[in-house]
This record gives structure tokens, sequence and C-alpha cells, in this order.
């Protein structure tokens, strides 16, 4: 464990974890606190951030870094994590900065709608959206790769899961930290991990599930994807910390995804805070598991590339 990841979880343990003991969810001061906050970290050398703001059949809203060098054979669509009712795109810049400049790849963090102003399946027809926009703007679905953290996490997955049954070509695969996959809160792991993880009190995801699901049926599996069917969807990276209340959340969807046939890289971390790859680049930590990140994209969009280039006749 580094100093730096030590600091990390007192940090977050002294000023994060007693909000989420209250039995009322304050999304305007959650939204404050993330706001004041918020650390850009400095834009990489010949890359550029854009905003984007469509009002299209398939609109993209969110920010955009891109590189002037050679054109990016590789885009991500990233989901920021926030349990749907708060952070934005600039509060995950340093997660998406650090996976688009180590894959290589051009990045687009979507400014999806939060709740309780948009709550469930606001935050999915926005990802279902954007991904759409991307393939309506010619982005090959074998280029791209689906990535997000927290409840970002499980929104890609919940993504996949929508696009495989509206039968859209699906990405080359999705890289999902720390995933919020069952907003019905049956995992273990709320229970053991409950004083473990320096962030969370095990029954604030409840609470937080109550903000974006409204009514709705928290096993819905576009809510909640851990209850959806596997098969069919592309390789996954799933990494996720030993200390997490949602470590079963990840657990349970690399169980499930890989006895559906799904290839699935899945890295348990020790001693690390929820969503700990948002603190790169100080967290050595965070540095290997944006790394390993990076390297799981470019296998995965090459191999999906190679695999449907059209073949080629020897005379």
């Amino acid at each position: 464990m580094s100093w730096q990841s030590a600091l990390a979880c007192w940090i977050v343990r002294r000023r994060l974890r007693p909000e989420t003991a209250k039995p009322v969810i304050d999304v305007a001061r959650a939204r404050a606190y993330a706001a004041r906050r918020v650390w850009t970290p400095k834009l990489p050398a010949g890359w550029h951030l854009t905003e984007r703001n469509d009002a299209n059949d398939f609109p993209l809203r969110g920010e955009w870094l891109t590189a002037d060098a050679e054109p990016r054979q590789t885009t991500i669509l990233y989901f920021h994590g926030g349990g749907y009712y708060f952070c934005s795109p600039r509060s995950h810049r340093s997660v998406v900065f650090a996976l688009a400049t180590q894959a290589n790849a051009r990045t687009f963090s979507l400014d999806y709608r939060l709740a309780p102003e948009h709550r469930f399946p606001c935050a999915l027809d926005d990802a279902v959206s954007a991904y759409r926009r991307l393939l309506a703007d010619g982005v090959p679905a074998q280029s791209i790769a689906i990535a997000g953290d927290s409840a970002g996490g499980g929104l890609a997955l919940a993504t996949l899961l929508a696009l495989r049954d509206g039968s859209y070509p699906l990405p080359a695969c999705a890289v999902l930290f720390s995933p919020w996959t069952d907003l019905a809160s049956t995992g273990g792991s709320l229970v053991t991990n409950d004083g473990r993880d320096p962030m969370f009190h095990g029954a604030a995801l409840a609470r937080a599930a109550k903000v974006y699901l409204g009514d709705a049926d928290p096993t819905n599996p576009y809510a909640s994807p851990l209850y959806g069917r596997f098969d069919d969807l592309p390789p996954l990276l799933i990494q996720v910390g030993d200390t997490e209340v949602l470590l079963d959340d990840a657990t349970r969807v690399a169980e499930k995804a890989r006895a559906a046939g799904v290839i699935v890289d899945f890295e348990i971390w020790p001693n690390v805070p929820h969503g700990f790859q948002l603190f790169a680049p100080f967290m050595p930590e965070a540095n290997r598991a944006v790394a390993r990140a990076a390297d799981f994209i470019r296998g995965a969009t090459a191999n999906a590339t190679a695999q449907r280039l059209p073949e080629i006749s020897i005379v």
C-alpha cells in the first residue's frame, strides 16, 4: 500500500464517509461539494479539450479530448460516476486524461442527465444515444471502447445490454471501474465490508438507488445490469478494491459473465479507495490500474478490428 493510497483513504474516510451515514441524501450539497473540489489536471501536450452539445436525434453532450497528431483509431466513450445524481465530465478529467493518453485514443466523456430531475432510464437513454451518435458519425463499432466508474461503470454495462438487445453493433470492449451493478443492494459485501470501505457505509447505496430509480424496479437489468443476460457481450475489464462495499457488485458480474462465455479480466486491488483510478497521476496504484486498462483497450480494439477486416484474396 503506497503512502498516497493511505492518504487518499484517510481523506475520504474523514470527509466523505460521514456524509454517507446520513439518512437522507442532500443532492444539492453533494453537487456543491463536488464542484468546489474539482481539480482539473494539466491538459496533456498536443491534446485539446472541446465541449459538444448537440440537439440532434442522437445527441452528444460532454467533452471531447483529442490530439493534433495522427488520427486516433480508437474512441473511448466514458461515463462518470457519482451515484447518478452528481459529478460531471469535469470532475472526472483526471482518469479520462490518463486513460486517453495511455490508450492513445480520443475520448468522449458523456454529460448524461442526472437524477432526481431525470430519473431512470434517462442516463441510459443518453448513453445509448451517444453511442448511436458515434456510429452515425462514421465511427466503426470495433474501434470503440466503453468505460466508466462506479455508477458510470454500471451504466457502461447496462449500455452494452441495451445495445445488444437493440441489435446494434457492439463496441470492442468495456472497462468497468468499481461498477455499481446491483441497485437492489443484495451484495454481501455491503455488510462484510461496511466499516472497511473508507468511502461508503453500505446502507448508503440503497438510498442513492432510490434517488435514481424513484419507483422503478431495482432489478430491472437496464438499471441493475447484474440481473441481465450476459451472452454475446464483448470482453470486459473489471477493477475493484478489496475493501469496497461494492466488491460483490463486481465479483458477481465477473462470475456471471464468465459463465455466459464472455472474456473477463477481473482485478481485485488491495487497500485502495472506491474509484481509486481517479487519483491518477497522484497515486501509484491508480497509474498502474489505468495503464492496465489502456493496454486492455488497445488489445481489444486491435483484435476486434482485425477480426472484422474483409478477407483478402491472393491470386
